[in-house]
């Protein structure tokens, strides 16, 4: 795929100007290296983790977001007057892998249309299903006008580049609203949550389900001990650097045994993060007669914890749910954290109190034909989706005050 950019720019720094208003200067970048690191990280704020510059540095300076693995960087920077005011996570992807909101079917109905669906320009963050801001403002800026102003630069990058679509994934609400209005569609998903409803202890937190899931709980636990595993937590600067082969390991031997598995994720990336981005990094190790068998690899960061990469060498019985759910709930509740997003997937969650949650993304198609075929499923997903969500909430396992 050949970089993309703007018709009327000769460079990087094409400039859009806004009816009545003062004009933005409009740069697409293709390394995130080539913009400031505090700049951007000022943008970010208290938001996101992997919004981070080191986060997405490590992504591209190991080679897993790149042109030559389908994710062409092509950064978005709003500048007024000199001045950062806007930033977006953009890539030119030449294909639907590694993104959690799928669009095979889409792709398949342009092709049979006729139309090439392939590249599409997607602002994201590669292979992570985490809501967070996607269009960054600058703090003090007007929010909304930037929204609009970066989803109308992203249309017609879509439209001057002969590109099937734009989508933006797990957004936030402020960002589907101005993005609505521009004329996105807004597709909806379900990821199930923890939510820490006030717990001082991890009984409190069992204490809220119905006495049998109770006591199966208790029971999975207790196998930990009765096979002779111990499981720890390191984050931060108590992370030792020896660890990132281990983890890498386990990542990888976990992603080989899926037959739809991929690998996106090599073991630079890994080392890049413990060496600049250990901050916010947590580790949930199991071991037995010394060993590591199992582990997860987290991120964390205001009140939030993200599950990520998980893997093991052995297999245990309940040792996944011990370690991947229990011992890091434990450790939010022990260090107050407010909510635990395990990641995709996985209606099991809801058994051990994970609560069905609402994401969503917002997408442009260029060619109206598709646009309004699959603003119509949309509609329909939506309804499907939201039945589902409230089915689950009703049946939740907690014991929960649902007035």
């Amino acid at each position: 795929m050949r970089p993309m950019a703007p018709k009327s720019s000769a460079g990087a720094d094409s400039r859009a100007e806004t009816p009545g208003q003062d004009p933005f200067a409009v740069e697409i970048h293709h390394r995130i290296a080539d913009i400031g690191r505090e700049a951007w990280d000022t943008l970010v704020d208290g938001g996101s983790p992997f919004l981070e510059w080191d986060w997405l540095h490590a992504l591209e300076e190991s080679g897993c977001a790149t042109r030559e693995t389908g994710w062409g960087p092509h950064h978005v920077v709003v500048r007024l007057e000199g001045r950062i005011v806007a930033a977006c996570p953009l890539y030119l992807k030449g294909h639907s892998q590694g993104e959690f909101v799928f669009d095979h079917q889409w792709a398949h109905a342009a092709r049979q249309a006729g139309i090439e669906y392939y590249p599409k320009l997607l602002v994201a963050v590669p292979f992570t299903p985490a809501t967070g801001c996607r269009i960054l403002t600058a703090p003090g800026a007007d929010r909304p006008q930037l929204i609009r102003l970066v989803g109308g630069v992203l249309m017609k990058l879509c439209v001057e580049n002969g590109i099937s679509s734009v989508h933006v994934n797990f957004c936030l609400p402020d960002e589907i609203e101005a993005l609505g209005d521009a004329g996105y569609h807004r597709r909806s998903g379900i990821q199930y949550q923890w939510e820490n409803h006030g717990y001082e202890t991890f009984e409190d937190y069992l204490g809220m389900f119905r006495s049998k899931r109770r006591n199966k709980i208790r029971r999975e636990i207790r196998e930990m001990a009765d096979q002779g595993i111990d499981i720890r937590v390191v984050a931060g600067d108590d992370i030792d650097d020896g660890l990132v082969p281990t983890l890498y390991r386990l990542y990888k031997n976990h992603i080989e045994k899926l037959y739809w598995g991929n690998l996106y994720l090599n073991e630079a990336f890994f080392e890049h993060l413990v060496q600049h981005f250990k901050r916010n990094l947590c580790f949930v190790l199991a071991s037995r007669e010394g060993r590591v068998i199992a582990g997860t690899f987290n991120v964390q960061k205001n009140g939030v914890f993200y599950g990520r990469y998980w893997g093991t060498f052995e297999e245990w019985r309940y040792l996944h749910f011990n370690v991947c759910y229990y011992s890091a709930i434990d450790h939010c509740i022990r260090n107050g954290i407010q909510r635990f997003e395990p990641g995709a997937g996985g209606d099991f969650k809801q058994l051990r109190g994970f609560e069905p949650r609402i994401t969503n993304s917002m997408h442009f198609l260029h060619p109206p034909v598709l646009h309004e075929a699959i603003g119509g499923y949309l509609r329909n997903e939506r309804e499907h989706i939201s039945r589902t969500a409230e089915w689950y909430q009703a049946n939740s396992q907690l014991k929960l005050d649902r007035k």
